[in-house]
This record gives structure tokens, C-alpha cells and sequence, in this order.
């Protein structure tokens, strides 16, 4: 059986093959990581994981110039024996393991490393890592950089989206989890797709808006409602992931010189 061969996935290559690569230009490693995390009854838990591999390995080719590391699987969270689907790390332990996996790269002799994440729980702890790293490695010439608009910026932008088109309010396993993991893996068991139509959870509330008393609080791991979710909005919601996170990374790298910190 023939194996097509990965340009781009670390996980992926043998070493002469990430070796030429480095030595070909390839010289930006890019660190995402992903989660284990309950993501409602229609969602895999792995979902962010899934997700994350399909994204950082799409920015990868669109950079032209960067190799993707193994996804993380676990991110900032905590297990609930309620909803039992999350695997989590505390934040030191996540901000050390993503301070080790960024120097080993940069042993392999990468030049630039880029952090992401795919959660929301972990974003600040990204944040102090690549800068910690960038003032460390700046000086001989090695960039660590933290690309926050893959995950604040995308989410955002979608969110005003879907808010201007009418959709439901809805966030964790809403319409964009759904929506993406559908895009992505809706042929591959990802989602639960005859339970979709169902897909409705915790109401939710415009920021400044009153609790309705009488809300009925459906606790299965859905905020808001995830019933419109289609391929065509994960499409939307991929593709701002992978354009936005592409620009921020080429803004970042071009607009800071090596050691004028």
C-alpha cells in the first residue's frame, strides 16, 4: 500500500525528510494544541484535537515555509463526572509542557515557532510562553511567537457573522463546533449527525441581558443551539481560522527584528 508523503506533517515525515525541509526553507515550526474535552451528545471528544490537526496542517501549506508539530491533545480544562469527556491539564503543567516541546523544535533547528491553541482555556498560558521563549532566543536570531487570531480573532469575527444573519446564539458545541467538526469530519464520525436536529442546550444571553428565571437548565454540555449547524458555516469558520492565523503570523515574524527587545 502506497502512503501519499506529508510535505508538511512532522508526525508524518522521517527525519531526512524534515532535515531537506529545514535546509529547503522550512524553517517554521508550528506548535497547536488541540484539548480532550466534552463537547455535547453529537460531538466527539476529541473534537479540538481533530480540528486543530486539519487547521495548523492547512496553515502550514498556505505559510509555505512551515513544518506542523504533533497536535496537543489535552488543553487548560478540568473532568467532569457529570459530563464525562474532558481530559485537562493545569496551566503550569501546559505552559511547561509547550515551553519543552518549542525548544526541541528549536533543537531540531527550526528558526521561528509558533503557538496556537485550539481552546479557549491555555490562550494566556501561550501568551507568556512565546514571549518567556522570545526573549530567551531572540538574540540569536529564533523567533517564538504566540498567533492568538486563530482562536480570538477567527471565533469573533464568525460569531458577528452568524449574529448579523440571524443564527441562534450559541458557543461551546454551539453552531461553530458543530458546524466545523460537520465541515471536517462529518463523514469520518466526528459528529453524531442523526442527533444534530436535537442539538439544543443551556439557553444563553446577550451580554447586559436578563436571566430568564423560568430558563429551563438542560446540562448536557451544549451552550445555546446548535441545530442550524451546516458544512457550508464550518467551511466559513475554517477557512477565517486558517486566513486569519496565516496574516497575524506573517504581521508578527515581519513587524519585530531579532533582538530589539
Amino acid at each position: 500500500m502506497a502512503f501519499a508523503q506529508s510535505k508538511v506533517d512532522f508526525e508524518m515525515m522521517t527525519w531526512p525528510e524534515v532535515k531537506q525541509a529545514i535546509e529547503q526553507g522550512r524553517t517554521t515550526a508550528l506548535i497547536y494544541n488541540g484539548g480532550t474535552e466534552q463537547r455535547g451528545p453529537q460531538n466527539v471528544n476529541g473534537g479540538h484535537t481533530l480540528m486543530g490537526h486539519a487547521t495548523v496542517i492547512a496553515i502550514a501549506e498556505k505559510l509555505g515555509n512551515a513544518i506542523a508539530a504533533p497536535v496537543m491533545p489535552f488543553s487548560v480544562n478540568n473532568a467532569n463526572p457529570q459530563l464525562p469527556g474532558t481530559i485537562g491539564l493545569t496551566g503550569p503543567l501546559f505552559a511547561a509542557l509547550n515551553e519543552q516541546v518549542a525548544e526541541q523544535m528549536i533543537k531540531n533547528g527550526f528558526k521561528n515557532v509558533v503557538l496556537m491553541g485550539d481552546h479557549g482555556g491555555g490562550q494566556k498560558e501561550l501568551g507568556e510562553v512565546a514571549k518567556k521563549l522570545d526573549e530567551k532566543y531572540s538574540v540569536q536570531g529564533i523567533r517564538v511567537i504566540f498567533c492568538d487570531e486563530v482562536y480570538q480573532k477567527a471565533n469573533s469575527d464568525f460569531d458577528k457573522w452568524l449574529e448579523s444573519n440571524h443564527f441562534p446564539l450559541s458557543s461551546h458545541a454551539g453552531i461553530p463546533d458543530t458546524s466545523e467538526m460537520i465541515y471536517l469530519g462529518g463523514d469520518k464520525g466526528w459528529v453524531r449527525n442523526e442527533l444534530v436536529a436535537a442539538a439544543v442546550g443551556d439557553p444563553m444571553r446577550k451580554p447586559g441581558e436578563q436571566r430568564d428565571p423560568n430558563a429551563k437548565r438542560i446540562n448536557n454540555g451544549i451552550q445555546g443551539d446548535a441545530r442550524p449547524s451546516t458544512a457550508a458555516l464550518g467551511q466559513r469558520l475554517f477557512d477565517l481560522k486558517v486566513d486569519e492565523a496565516v496574516d497575524q503570523i506573517h504581521r508578527l515574524l515581519a513587524n519585530t527584528k531579532p533582538g530589539t527587545k
